[in-house]
């Protein structure tokens, strides 16, 4: 805001000016006085405030009646006013000069003023209505005693009859679509005949305009009309104020949601014109500034209570997806399938979206980030997801740059709220799985979006060991019922081979792997890479060097982003589940696989435990088919052991020949959208 602004006085002719309440007018008493004069006193009208100002800009009010001060080099004076004028120059400033110790003037300047009200306003204070006349409005701030208005990028669907997202256009096809928007409201108060000759602008900057969108409520034949002003080309508008309206009401949409390149905050300026005079353009004798910060798309974590569970039918995996249904009835969640005319063969649900949500004080909704991966599920995000109060939002690859495996959402987990050395992540830390520099990264336009939201800060993990290379390929976090909240649970090979050494020594070397598996191969399967291994046995396989040697290899991987995640998320070793897991090197996959590169790299050696669902107190977890012992899974056994404690169940789910064959396990297949934090983003300081 422009709170200051110098009138120059004339003992010529009177000056008239217009004033804005809330500002200080300093009066340039020196410019105007004779030659002679060596003193001068003030006169002002009731409601005129005349303050003096000291040295270091200390100000004092003074007495407008029988007061003289010398004239001097050092003298300043300033006025405000109380309340807006009802008339034009219904307030006067009179300033007397005097020669010496006369007690007649020898000039006299006056000064009329017409003061007006003149604010541009949002929810600065973040309570869900607009702050009338609030301070610092042109700063944005985090942590709970933080100010600054938000905005939410208006990218869901109100209108189904709409071909885009709401911020695709400059048109307002549903009312309800105003409710995704902050409101702004231009107050004006004062004589009409003032904003009859000065022109009020509302105006943005050009790197903004393709940010924000801003529609105008106006009146047209007795109905309620919103026109587009602002956004998409256009950087100014003049505001038609009609004869005693004093609020002027605008909405707010945001066009883009923060990156890289762009902060998230957008400027708003308000400005009051001078008439324009002949060979001088108009001038702006105040101006208020008001700022919105675009609010970030937020992930969810494992530890939040969910909502629906999606879910992709195919010919061959009716038992999973039942089992699946039923895990989200107990789960007390909806489980919405997409059919197979929808998905076209890709049931890789996880890879292609990821759900997040959106937050202002005045409205909250999930969006969906759909992939670059682009497979066969590219069109159900945007055709299905997308709709009323559910947003989307994608990067999409240039045609130059190529993509990966890594590309796909599998890669992408967001960790529970941290503490981490005294800095909180109360809405977590995003995790991406990346590659060493000789190999295809994540996309650059992903992690740029991603970090780009700034409230989850991203940690990249080395996941490109792996066949897939994805983060969800040897981690998960699970619910615990304590201060903590959460355990990390990571693959272990250490803890596999320690768990069938103990089997040996208490004579069950014989037990082999998979006994008791049935898996149903898709029509047309063949396998490139047969997993079927001679090493069936506990004992076989502990006796084979080679493949103990690399899974010392992957587990040393593991054991890297362990630390890393240790010192990332500030967990200790009470915090982390070591679930067995064994993999073996593949240089091949069958058809119809979830990776799209052929490199040499790890793969489970038997369904990856911790590619699970958690819904809940619920787990859905790939079935291992581990050597039965006792008449029950060894595998299953350590798990239940290592995870019922917590309060969880586990439910394990054959995935076998509908998943796991093909690279991918239960987690691989499905997708969870969850409920919001009851955090509020803006109380974090990132």
């Amino acid at each position: 805001m422009t709170d200051q602004r110098c009138v120059q006085l004339s003992t010529e002719k009177v000056t008239s000016t217009v004033h804005i309440l809330g500002t200080e007018l300093f009066l340039d008493i020196l410019g105007a006085a004779p030659r002679a004069a060596t003193c001068f006193e003030i006169w002002a009208t009731h409601g005129l405030n005349i303050y003096k100002i000291e040295d270091h800009m200390t100000k004092s009010k003074v007495c407008c009646h029988d007061s003289t001060w010398p004239l001097d080099q050092t003298v300043k004076f300033s006025a405000t006013m109380d309340a807006p004028s009802d008339q034009v120059d219904d307030k006067k400033i009179r300033v007397s000069y005097y020669e010496c110790n006369d007690k007649i003037p020898i000039a006299k300047a006056i000064l009329h003023i017409t003061c007006i009200e003149m604010s541009l306003d949002a929810d600065i204070n973040r309570s869900g209505m607009v702050t009338r006349g609030g301070k610092q409005k042109d700063q944005w701030t985090w942590g709970p005693d933080g100010k600054g208005a938000i905005l939410l990028v208006n990218c869901d669907r109100d209108n189904p009859k709409a071909k885009e997202e709401d911020n695709k256009d400059t048109k307002l096809t549903s009312k309800q679509d105003l409710q995704d928007m902050s409101r702004m409201i231009l107050t004006t108060q004062g004589p009409n005949e003032v904003f009859a000759n000065y022109q009020l602008t509302l105006h943005i900057s050009k790197a903004d305009c393709d940010k924000v969108g801003v529609f105008y409520a106006q009146d047209k034949k007795e109905q309620r009309y919103y026109k587009h002003v602002l956004g998409s080309e256009k950087i100014s508008y003049h505001v038609k104020r009609n004869l005693g309206q004093v609020e002027s009401i605008f909405y707010v949409e945001g066009l883009k949601f923060p990156d890289i390149d762009f902060s998230g905050l957008v400027t708003f300026h308000a400005s009051l014109l001078e008439p324009a005079k002949k060979g001088v353009p108009e001038t702006s004798i105040f101006t208020d500034t008001l700022v919105f910060r675009v609010a970030p798309w937020i992930m969810t974590p494992n530890t939040l209570q969910p909502v629906s569970v999606y879910i992709c039918s195919v010919d061959y995996n009716k038992d999973f997806v039942e089992h699946i249904r039923k895990l989200a009835t107990k789960a007390g969640c909806k489980c919405i399938i997409c059919p197979k005319e929808k998905n076209r063969g890709d049931k890789w649900i996880q890879d292609e979206m990821e759900f997040g949500y959106i937050q202002a004080p005045h409205k909250t909704f999930p969006v969906v980030f759909d992939s670059p991966r682009d497979r066969g599920l590219k069109d159900f995000p945007f055709k299905e997801v997308l709709g009323p109060d559910f947003g989307y939002v994608k990067r999409e690859l240039s045609s130059k740059e190529l993509g990966s495996s890594l590309d796909g959402f599998g890669n992408l987990e967001v960790s529970p709220p941290v503490n981490v050395k005294f800095k909180e992540y109360p809405l977590g830390r995003i995790l991406i799985g990346a590659a060493l520099p000789r190999y295809s990264p994540m996309s650059k336009l992903v992690k740029d979006f991603l970090y780009g939201q700034v409230v989850q800060s991203p940690i990249e993990l080395y996941s490109d060991w792996l066949y897939v290379g994805h983060v969800d390929e040897f981690l998960s976090f699970v619910p615990a019922p304590d201060q903590k909240g959460f355990r990390l649970l990571l693959a272990s090979p250490r803890a596999c081979f320690k768990l069938l050494e103990e089997k040996e020594k208490e004579g069950h070397g014989k037990a082999k792997m998979r006994e008791g598996r049935k898996a149903k191969m898709p029509e047309g399967f063949k396998f490139q890479d047969q997993k079927e291994r001679k090493l069936c046995s506990i004992s076989e396989i502990i006796a084979d060097g080679l493949f103990r040697q690399y899974n010392d290899k992957c587990q040393k991987y593991i054991d890297g982003n362990r630390k890393t995640l240790k010192e990332e998320l500030g967990l200790t070793e009470e915090d982390i589940i070591e679930i067995p897991q064994l993999f073996y090197s593949s240089q091949e996959v069958p058809e119809n696989s979830s990776s799209q590169m052929v490199r040499a790299s790890a793969k489970a050696y038997f369904p990856d435990m911790v590619n699970m669902i958690v819904l809940g107190k619920h787990l859905g977890i790939p079935k291992p088919f581990g050597p039965i012992i006792d008449g029950q899974c060894c595998l299953e056994k350590e798990v239940r052991r290592l995870l019922e404690p917590l309060g969880l169940s586990c439910n394990f789910i054959d995935d076998y020949g509908t998943y796991y064959l093909l690279s991918g396990d239960v987690h691989c297949g499905t997708n969870v959208l969850r409920k919001p934090f009851s955090f509020k983003w803006w109380n974090m300081r990132p």
